[in-house]
């Protein structure tokens, strides 16, 4: 395995990476690769705290809630506050 990946952009997004490439005097290449290894590491990090979050449920050391109503609790937190900032 040689490392080299080709990757196809759209204009857009090949035009928005050359300019901050200009922008910034680094490569190309460089900033694509800085952007893949830090989206990497933040779907590393996700996937650990599922498998935690998934072996605390499945160990009984938290109890899952019923998505209706988590749903209507995240509501109420969100309508108080929005109530409290509107005065």
């Amino acid at each position: 395995m040689t490392g080299d990946v080709q990757i196809n952009l759209t204009p857009q997004t090949q035009a928005r990476l050359d300019k901050l490439a200009r922008e910034t005097g680094r490569n190309a290449d460089e900033l694509v690769e800085d952007a893949l290894v830090g989206y990497l590491d933040e779907v590393a990090q996700v996937r650990e705290v599922l498998d935690r979050r998934y072996d605390e449920l499945e160990s009984g050391r938290v109890a899952a809630i019923n998505g209706d109503v988590a749903l209507a609790h995240m509501r109420e937190r969100s309508r108080l506050r929005r109530s409290e900032r509107d005065g």
